[in-house]
């Protein structure tokens, strides 16, 4: 076991669920909130490039969406191992060994979340995983092997 952020010690690099229960204690409910901050703030942006335009994205306003969303994710976990309104909610990503995302492992999660996003399969799969796994991981989350954490203080 080696010691990780906080003092805490763990046998893998993310908290135990059993011994370190306070850093995955209502993420689902943040993970939620978080969503629909960024949700708002990336359809905001979209809506701003697409009058920038001349309304001309508009007519492909689904792809501007994601797009948009593909890239303010990207850039976010890949600064702050965390998007704006995971930021808000107080979490943050964690890789498989603890430490925060770096640029190629944001665009991973970030291309995973978009495919899940995009199929209804997908999002069934990754809200089920959400709420059952001790971790509260996505099904990206698990694919990669990272989790989202409540903020250490």
């Amino acid at each position: 076991m080696t010691e990780g952020f906080a003092g805490v010690y763990r046998a893998d690099g993310l908290p135990d669920p059993l011994h370190d229960s306070q850093f995955y204690d209502g993420i689902p409910a943040r993970r939620l909130v978080a969503w629909l901050i960024d949700t708002l703030l990336i359809g905001l942006t979209a809506v701003v490039v697409s009058i920038f335009t001349l309304g001309i994205l508009f007519w492909i306003f689904p792809l501007v969406m994601t797009v948009t969303g593909f890239v303010y994710r990207w850039i976010a976990l890949g600064r702050h191992s965390a998007t704006p309104g995971m930021r808000l909610a107080g979490i943050e990503y964690r890789d498989r060994n603890g430490e925060k995302f770096g640029d190629s492992l944001s665009l991973a999660h970030t291309a995973l979340f978009i495919i899940c996003f995009t199929s209804l399969f997908g999002q069934i799969l990754s809200i089920a995983a959400v709420l059952m796994t001790s971790r509260h991981q996505s099904l990206p989350d698990l694919l990669l092997g990272s989790a989202a954490i409540n903020r250490p203080v």
